[in-house]
């Protein structure tokens, strides 16, 4: 899945406007300018249209993870130079701070089953004999349980 999308759902899961998207980055120590957010907002087919790069996604998601839980003590996450679907749906649970239960209910939401071992190889090491690999339609289910839940049910 594109960062750039990953960012878009995520933007309208919270419902957040453009100066709390800021916020959100600089809680991670990146600071942007509206016209940058704007760029990476946009569909690919705008011109002006900018691809997230995989550290500016997972410094989104490290200041997702302040906002909604606070920021911890010490020494801030370093952001990955390269994100895979499994981190990003990681992330996003700790952001949402939820538990294997919740994501299961989720996926509910989005018409899928999803048992609790084939949740867990998702957050395995790599190098684990049952670890899986979160493919994009995964996430797009995940994101759009989360939707389904955070934001549908409010504009009911």
């Amino acid at each position: 899945m594109l960062n750039n999308d990953v960012l878009r759902r995520v933007r309208y899961i919270v419902d957040f406007n453009d100066h709390k998207m800021m916020q959100v980055f600089a809680s991670a120590g990146l600071e942007i300018t509206r016209e940058q957010l704007s760029n990476w907002l946009k569909k690919d087919d705008d011109a002006d249209y900018k691809s997230l790069k995989d550290a500016e996604l997972s410094m989104f998601l490290n200041g997702l993870i302040n906002e909604k839980r606070g920021k911890r003590e010490g020494e801030q996450p370093k952001p990955e130079a390269s994100l895979n679907n499994n981190l990003v749906f990681r992330k996003l649970m700790i952001a949402f701070n939820l538990k294997s239960e919740d994501v299961m209910e989720l996926f509910k939401l989005a018409d899928l089953k999803v048992g609790k071992s084939e949740l867990s190889a998702f957050f395995r090491k790599k190098e684990h004999k049952n670890y899986r690999e979160c493919k994009a339609q995964m996430l797009r289910n995940f994101l759009k349980g989360l939707q389904m839940k955070y934001r549908d049910q409010e504009t009911e």
